[in-house]
């Protein structure tokens, strides 16, 4: 468990402001072109959904030279809010901007959410909204959907659950949504979603965790929590949000450092509670709450050539590691499919007229093809839902047997990612959002159904580490007694 970090000048504020109800944490980097938004529509929601409650608002910034923390303390004052609204609370909003201190030499969003869970702490809230920076869909009453579960119907955590576009969400819809339903058998749709309500109970346990790693200071925060929470037997619920509008990003150029975080604790919190998941079997849903919202997420753009020539360019350098890690049969295959991939990108660049060197890195409509004409010119690429399962086990038991780092293991598998998701945006670009998301829950389904893959694999390997240690065991004994002879 990391030492608290927390700086001489916030133990300060913290003696000043000396308790309170709720709060609303808000960790940002560089978002003061949005933020305004985001502090607007959270002091309305205090004000207009908790008025009887002591309220505050945290931004924890790392640093950001764009003035967003000035535009927080800017933001039109609480009591226009009041004015607005109508709602004349018993209690002040306070409003806090400051620069969070980094865990341990690490900063990034798991360190701001530290800070604030020790700020939640110590201010003894008995409820925690954090939500994203680059909001653009927040609305005043997510505050009420993601605190009213915690401080109205005694949930621990409530995770969100979102429209998002067909090819937003893609680490979420690869990974962690069927891992993390097929391992503990819980069907939470946004595991990684950023927005989200915690308890008092919870944030103590969080603030106890000894499983705190540079990753989980990192983007490794979200699937971090949600696991802890799952394992430790809070009780979790899901609120629907509706539609969640942000920065766009497509997952060829945006993501990579992110999947590596968020992957490495994935693996790292399946290693250790796999006590835990090895019986279950199946899966249930996880309570929603609030109303269905029907709304059409904003369009987003996805280079497809760009993740097919990064999958093929990564297996030319890294079959060994793949080999290694994956099953023969596995290897063989996700070998093959890369060939193939950079096969059509190539020929796709040439029918379309596209410079590989330079169009590469470029984004759809500016200056490219749409994706989904993109997706046209490979569409005969297709990654299957089974193989993707097994390679994801396959990582998941040889990273937790064998001795070779999991970074270096993470990072080997990233192409293989970019393979999976340029096979789901050519799949899905002709489908609505309501039918890729069945796609999506296929896709879950075949997790759960070579779940006996994954436990038969682990409990091989791990009775191989224990037959290896007891040999160790018995031949340093025998030389032992050897040299006491």
């Amino acid at each position: 468990m990391p030492a608290s970090a927390l700086t001489p000048a916030i133990r300060d504020e913290i003696t000043r402001l000396g308790s309170a109800d709720i709060m609303v944490g808000i960790p940002s980097y560089r978002n003061a072109a949005t933020i305004g938004h985001v502090v607007r529509a959270a002091q309305a929601g205090l004000v207009q959904y908790f008025p009887d409650l002591r309220p505050i608002l945290v931004n924890a910034d790392a640093g950001s030279p764009d003035g967003t923390q000035r535009v927080v303390v800017e933001t039109e004052p609480p009591g226009y809010v009041e004015q607005i609204l109508l709602v004349h609370p018993k209690n002040r909003l306070a409003r806090v901007s400051l620069t969070y201190p980094e865990v341990d030499g690490i900063g990034g969003k798991g360190a701001a959410l530290r800070t604030l869970f020790e700020m939640a702490a110590a201010l003894e809230v008995e409820a925690l909204v954090v939500v994203d920076s680059d909001l653009r869909s927040i609305v005043p009453e997510w505050i009420e959907l993601l605190a009213g579960p915690i401080l109205k119907g005694g949930y621990d955590f409530v995770a969100p659950l979102y429209a998002r576009h067909k090819y937003d969400g893609t680490i979420t819809n690869t990974l962690t949504y069927p891992v993390t339903r097929a391992l503990y058998g819980r069907r939470i749709r946004q595991p990684i979603g950023g927005d989200f309500g915690v308890g008092a109970d919870l944030i103590r346990d969080y603030l106890a965790q000894a499983s705190w790693t540079p990753d989980v200071s990192r983007f490794g925060i979200d699937i971090w929590m949600t696991t802890t929470a799952l394992t430790g037997g809070f009780a979790v619920c899901q609120s629907r949000l509706g539609a969640k509008i942000h920065d766009p990003k497509d997952p060829g150029s945006d993501l990579g450092p992110m999947f590596r975080q968020v992957l490495g604790t994935l693996l790292s919190m399946a290693r250790s509670n796999a006590n835990r998941w090895l019986e279950i079997a199946g899966s249930h849903d996880v309570p929603a709450y609030g109303f269905e919202r029907y709304a059409e997420p904003a369009p987003l753009e996805v280079n497809t050539l760009r993740l097919l020539s990064q999958f093929h360019s990564g297996s030319l350098t890294l079959a060994g590691a793949w080999r290694r890690m994956l099953q023969a049969d596995n290897a063989r295959s996700v070998l093959t499919l890369a060939v193939e991939a950079g096969t059509l990108a190539e020929a796709a660049a040439h029918k379309l007229g596209l410079d590989r060197e330079s169009d590469e890195g470029a984004t759809p409509g500016a200056g490219l093809p749409s994706t989904d004409e993109l997706s046209d010119a490979v569409s005969g690429f297709h990654f299957p839902d089974d193989l993707w399962a097994r390679v994801v086990y396959d990582l998941l038991v040889f990273s937790s047997f064998s001795d070779e780092p999991v970074e270096r293991l993470v990072a080997a598998f990233v192409p293989i990612y970019f393979g999976r998701v340029g096979s789901l945006v050519i799949e899905n670009r002709r489908l609505s959002g309501e039918q890729a998301e069945e796609r999506v829950e296929r896709q879950a389904r075949e997790f759960e159904l070579l779940k006996p893959y994954l436990v038969e694999h682990w409990r091989a390997a791990a009775g191989r580490t224990a037959a290896a240690g007891s040999a160790a065991e018995t031949t340093e004994a025998a030389e032992t007694t050897e040299a006491a002879e």
